[in-house]
């Protein structure tokens, strides 16, 4: 009985203990979730300033220092189509305060072209959905194909002797190339250029290339401009900032659906508390309308606010890596 009695007494000590240490501990935890952020937080962008992503995440940012508290601070960190950037985010401490935004080149394409050093999918903890950017089909302007229809005709009919400017293998417009090419049934030839979309564009204009596949963001002012000629949208509707340039389904390519779309990630681990704020930030930023207005007419489409949210990108970018990993890989398309 005296020894019952001695081991309740002691498990009675133990418990208190337990109690006295755990119960400032949870306090803490709830005073850090709330006080997040203390300080600023670093997005990581991992490509160059001035481009379609650095754009997207500079438009953001600013709002998101409304919705925050504190400053939201670019960092470019680029190199090896986006894979030195999405690795120092990996391998930052997941307390909040780094922030990377991505996209489908840097979180789909390239987990099947590059043997990385991080998963794409287990490695990050999804943040919010934000907007994509449909591809438009563009062409020299005295192509004589008049429309979408006809263009895939005039490939067909002239197998293998077409060319279409890439920034490279295993970049957007190469994979857009082959899948464009896998469900017309038509075959034209890539032509690699190193400096991108701008190279690509300069070429097309003059003429010494015939077509091309690019983010509405870059494609937009050729087109506006005359220089160039626009068949379809890779959207299953038209363009908000280009009404008259149809839909592939109207077109004549129905689901030839292509789109470079955008998400924010922390890395594994990261306090869900600060998730929730990051990811209510984004979406109040793309609820903002000066936000709105300009990605607009930069050819971008924000998601509904019920697709914007952790859960929506995480679902999309799981579906997107289950459409295209089977498609690279089988056309064996590997990095440079």
């Amino acid at each position: 009985m005296r020894r019952l009695s001695l081991g309740l007494a002691i498990a009675v000590v133990v418990a208190v203990l337990v109690g006295v240490l755990v119960a400032p501990l949870a306090f803490v935890r709830a005073a850090v979730a709330q006080s997040y952020p203390s300080h600023p937080v670093t997005l990581i962008v991992p490509f160059g300033a001035g481009g379609p992503v650095d754009t997207l995440a500079r438009s953001l940012s600013e709002a998101m220092r409304t919705s925050l508290g504190q400053a939201v601070i670019i960092e470019n960190v680029t190199g090896a189509s986006g894979t030195i950037g999405v690795g120092r985010a990996v391998r930052a401490a997941p307390d909040g305060y780094t922030v990377s935004i991505g996209n489908w080149p840097s979180h789909v394409v390239n987990g099947a072209i590059y043997s990385l050093p991080y998963d794409v999918l287990k490695d990050f903890e999804p943040v919010a959905r934000l907007p994509s950017n449909p591809y438009v089909v563009v062409a020299r302007k005295d192509l004589p194909a008049t429309n979408l229809t006809e263009l895939i005709a005039w490939l067909k009919a002239n197998p293998d002797k077409a060319t279409q400017g890439t920034a490279g293998p295993g970049s957007g417009q190469h994979v857009s190339g082959v899948y464009f090419q896998n469900v017309t049934k038509t075959r034209f030839q890539f032509v690699p250029y190193r400096a991108g979309s701008s190279e690509i564009m300069r070429d097309l204009v003059a003429g010494h290339i015939d077509l091309t596949f690019d983010q509405a963001i870059t494609a937009l002012p050729h087109v506006r401009s005359g220089q160039v000629k626009a068949y379809a949208v890779t959207s299953d509707k038209r363009l908000v900032a280009a009404p008259d340039i149809p839909s592939v389904d109207e077109a004549g390519a129905q689901g030839v659906y292509i789109s470079t779309w955008y998400g924010l990630w922390v890395p594994k681990g990261t306090p869900p508390e600060a998730i929730r704020k990051l990811t209510a930030a984004a979406m109040d930023a793309l609820a903002d309308p000066a936000v709105r207005e300009r990605l607009a007419g930069l050819g971008q489409e924000i998601p509904p606010r019920e697709q914007q949210t952790a859960e929506a990108l995480a679902a999309h970018h799981k579906a997107e890596i289950d459409k295209w990993w089977p498609l690279i890989k089988a056309a064996n398309i590997k990095a440079e």
